[in-house]
């Protein structure tokens, strides 16, 4: 893997290997980093992770912008993950024309949509006396379930980009498993590089992605405390060495320079506004 600083602006292409693009490596609330949103590139194709609320003015930095946005996936519902869809479905309408594919399986489009984006959406005018819903404003591409994984796992391609998703602890904070948690996902990419999104400390979602697939890096949110809805950097802490010396911290809070995470045995803090490229 190498790693590149961005010389904006950002471009949506590679030569055909794959590529993660952080455009923020903040938690909900950070000032400094942007909010943890990614980009996956390979080819021709993208894929934009999660578009948080400071995600269209982080694009705007890297001298890019939300409407070149041409795939989405979300992975939850909070506002440093949906919080710019609005402007990404508004834009779409009625200043580019075009509508963004999104990845989402018919359970959550329900959810994103009446929960959600219904609000800001839906009733700024009527269509043949109807008022606006999802598919007015994104084409959705429906993932497969896979049959036979230990918890529910969906299959969507973007091009040559291969998108596994699976069920995360992550909300409320009382949830003991993802069957008593709120509709969240991470992403297993290419078979290759694991996406937590958000998601508490979940032993057993590691040892299960680390067996099955060639996993090559983890990029894992973290919180420097433990308890509430994000892995604690002291549970991580306790993972193997093989596996904390191929992960990658991130969603982090503004006062991250209290941790040295190579010290501890990760790879590292990933950082803002970089590249991660993986050869072929």
């Amino acid at each position: 893997m190498k790693i590149e600083k961005l010389v904006p602006p950002l471009k949506l292409t590679t030569s055909g290997d794959l590529s993660l693009f952080f455009i923020g490596t903040g938690s909900a609330f950070s000032k400094k980093y942007f909010q943890n949103n990614v980009i996956f590139i390979k080819g021709d194709n993208h894929v934009l992770v999660d578009c948080g609320t400071l995600c269209p003015l982080a694009l705007h930095s890297y001298q890019s912008g939300i409407s070149s946005i041409r795939n989405i996936f979300i992975s939850h519902s909070h506002a440093d993950h949906i919080g710019g869809l609005e402007e990404a479905a508004l834009l779409g309408k009625y200043a580019t024309k075009v509508k963004p594919n999104m990845v989402i399986t018919d359970e959550y489009k329900k959810i994103l949509w009446e929960q959600s984006l219904k609000g800001g959406c839906a009733y700024g005018e009527k269509e043949d006396g109807q008022y606006l819903g999802f598919d007015d404003y994104f084409v959705q591409i429906k993932p497969e379930e896979l049959k036979g994984m230990p918890r529910p796992t969906y299959h969507a391609k973007i091009g040559s980009i291969d998108l596994k998703m699976f069920r995360t602890m992550h909300i409320p904070g009382n949830a003991s498993s993802w069957k008593d948690a709120f509709y969240s996902l991470g992403l297993i990419v290419d078979d290759r590089i694991f996406f937590s999104a958000d998601s508490k400390f979940d032993r057993e979602l590691i040892d299960w992605v680390d067996s099955s697939f060639n996993i090559e890096y983890f990029f894992h949110d973290c919180q420097f405390y433990t308890g509430g809805v994000h892995a604690g950097y002291d549970e991580l802490k306790t993972l193997p060495a093989e596996i904390k010396k191929r992960m990658y911290l991130c969603h982090y809070g503004d006062n991250a320079n209290i941790k040295k995470p190579t010290d501890d045995g990760f790879a590292g803090f990933a950082k803002c506004g970089y590249f991660y490229n993986f050869d072929k």
